[in-house]
């Protein structure tokens, strides 16, 4: 699966036929904004990425039930992300509200996460995949006050794991940089 960042339509680069097109909600100032981004997109497969609990700016914030009226009127959202899932609690809600047809994929953002990855799996209802973060586990690693080369343990665990039991697992692979980029309320509100 190779999924590509809203960010790259900036730039006019046209997104593969098949790669499924991720909307970080992170970086969407408005449901408005989100209809207008899904709206031109229509053609693709989304990955719609909720931040919960995000530190890091942008701070743009939804819940849930801000989202549904969006996510039922837009059927090519095919996959629902959300940030900072460090046990199977974290998807309770999430299970009950986003459509069944949906595949919810949980963020590992934690060294908690990783620990607890065979029960948020189990509450995984369609395909399993989750999403990996390095930097921000790598963050919280320090957070911890945990030793920093513990960092490849637990992603070696994770990928351990997924591979063992039939779960994708989703990894950053680069970034676009550009010397364009002039959105400073994006990243401060």
């Amino acid at each position: 699966m190779i999924i590509i960042s809203q960010n790259l339509i900036n730039y006019g680069i046209p997104i593969p036929d098949n790669a499924v097109f991720r909307v970080n909600l992170a970086w969407v100032s408005s449901l408005e904004k989100l209809e207008e981004i899904l709206e031109k997109n229509k053609e693709n497969r989304i990955f719609l990425d909720v931040p919960k609990n995000r530190l890091k700016p942008p701070h743009n914030r939804y819940s849930i039930d801000d989202l549904l009226p969006v996510i039922k009127k837009y059927g090519n959202i095919t996959y629902f992300a959300i940030s900072n899932v460090n046990s199977p609690e974290d998807l309770l809600s999430i299970n009950e509200k986003i459509p069944k047809n949906i595949t919810i994929v949980p963020k590992i953002e934690s060294p908690q996460g990783v620990k607890n990855i065979k029960q948020i799996t189990e509450k995984l209802n369609n395909e399993k995949i989750v999403m990996l973060d390095h930097d921000d586990l790598y963050t919280e690693i320090l957070k911890n006050k945990e030793n920093p080369e513990s960092f490849s343990s637990y992603i070696q665990e994770l990928s351990d794991f997924c591979k063992e039991n039939d779960v994708i697992l989703l990894r950053t692979i680069g970034v676009m940089f550009a010397d364009s980029e002039t959105r400073i309320s994006e990243y401060v509100k």
